[in-house]
């Protein structure tokens, strides 16, 4: 059978990058009560190496890590449908397959595994993205653009309601119904009660039924949910990501030069003012609202800039090191980045999870980071001695099998094209 294209090792190891650097924020959600992914008062530590590696992740990680992920899957969609009208199928009905597997995949994944699914985001998103494969670069960044100012003023509003409803709670004579609803709010993005606390920590040690029953009551994993409340910002960065791919930017083609200019100017506008913002919550102490509105909305706008900044960098490096071994690993944790970031949700759950080694929120929050790095080697071990010998990832293998309703032979010479 005909070998597999090439692959795009700018792709591949942005891709890798990207799945690797998702777990510096994704660990605090494995680990920690919900409210701490934000705050750093709600639970997990409040001491110098605390805030500082919050600080340090909500400067260069928080939102540029999916920024990333959302910017490729862009890219990686257009890449599918190119080469699948290449071998003679119809690009449009392959992409729908994927994402209709992919929805499926993601809701197993949200309910059975981890809440904290983004699949089931790229599923709808990306489908909404079909009708834009057609667009040119200009057009494709332009509507980007507006879709994440889309986002931005969408959020705005959602801010401005929640700072109306913790108002009315606290204020003189307030209304039990207003009371308890800031308290839910609370409870999840802002400083939880003691109770919610105690509730979360007695879940989350407890066995996977409790658990389970949690996720399929509590409807905050629905797909539907996160299409209304990210969806705009995820369409515009795929968007984007089409854009990239066209114009040649995330694929490496740009010049050393123009990759340098783009890092300095991206630095130079996102980073002081994320810096500023982040100075802001600490001044205040992690105020409940100040802090939700940094995370939610202030700092929107330059989390796409910073993570430009991000890409750019890395292709610099990229570049330069193509022929390495580690861009060869890297690039492999990319090829594999399916199979690594379900991977990670098992490993995490496990180590967290009462069902596990239940230890939910009894690590704090700098020690958490001291995590990371293993998981990182392991993906550096596994997936290129495992590539080296099967063409896809074990979930790659099981995604595209369910996408084209036939197994696909796994080993590489027995590798059909893409």
């Amino acid at each position: 059978m005909a070998e597999p294209p090439p692959r795009l090792i700018a792709l591949d190891g942005l891709r890798g990058l990207a799945v690797m650097g998702i777990l510096l924020m994704n660990i605090t959600a494995f680990a920690l009560p919900e409210a701490a992914y934000l705050n750093p008062r709600a639970y997990g530590g409040a001491g110098p190496a605390d805030i500082t590696a919050w600080a340090l992740c909500f400067l260069f990680v928080d939102g540029k890590m999916r920024a990333l992920f959302s910017l490729l899957f862009g890219a990686s969609m257009l890449l599918v449908i190119e080469r699948a009208e290449q071998a003679g199928e119809d690009g449009a009905t392959v992409h729908l397959r994927r994402m209709a597997t992919l929805l499926a995949i993601g809701l197993a994944h949200a309910y059975l595994l981890w809440s904290g699914d983004i699949l089931m985001l790229y599923a709808l998103t990306g489908t909404l993205a079909l009708a834009f494969v057609d667009r040119g670069v200009r057009w494709l960044v332009g509507l980007g653009l507006v879709l994440i100012l889309g986002q931005f003023l969408l959020d705005a509003v959602l801010i401005h309601d929640l700072a109306a409803l913790r108002d009315a709670a606290v204020g003189p004579a307030a209304p039990p119904h207003a009371i308890d609803a800031w308290r839910a709010i609370a409870d999840r993005v802002g400083i939880p009660s003691d109770a919610a606390l105690d509730q979360a920590l007695d879940l989350y040690r407890g066995g996977y039924s409790g658990i389970l029953h949690e996720r399929l009551t509590s409807g905050r994993s629905g797909p539907l949910l996160q299409l209304i409340g990210a969806g705009p910002e995820t369409l515009g960065l795929m968007l984007l990501g089409m854009a990239g791919y066209r114009s040649s930017f995330l694929t490496g083609g740009w010049s050393r030069r123009a990759y340098a200019r783009v890092a300095i100017l991206a630095y130079a506008v996102g980073l002081p003012a994320l810096a500023l913002i982040e100075i802001g919550c600490i001044r205040s102490g992690f105020d409940e609202m100040g802090t939700i509105a940094a995370s939610q909305l202030a700092s929107l706008p330059f989390r796409p800039i910073v993570m430009a900044g991000h890409v750019a960098i890395a292709l610099l490096w990229l570049g330069r090191h193509r022929d390495s071994g580690s861009t060869a690993r890297i690039a492999a944790v990319g090829r594999a980045a399916f199979s690594n970031y379900i991977g990670t949700s098992l490993v995490m759950t496990t180590l967290f999870y009462g069902y596990g080694f239940g230890l939910f929120g009894q690590i704090g929050r700098a020690e958490l980071y001291l995590i990371v790095p293993l998981a990182w080697a392991a993906m550096l071990a596994w997936s290129k001695p495992w590539l080296d010998r099967y063409r896809y990832g074990p979930l790659e293998w099981l995604w595209r099998s369910l996408a084209r309703g036939a197994l696909q032979p796994m080993r590489r010479d027995k590798a059909i094209a893409s």
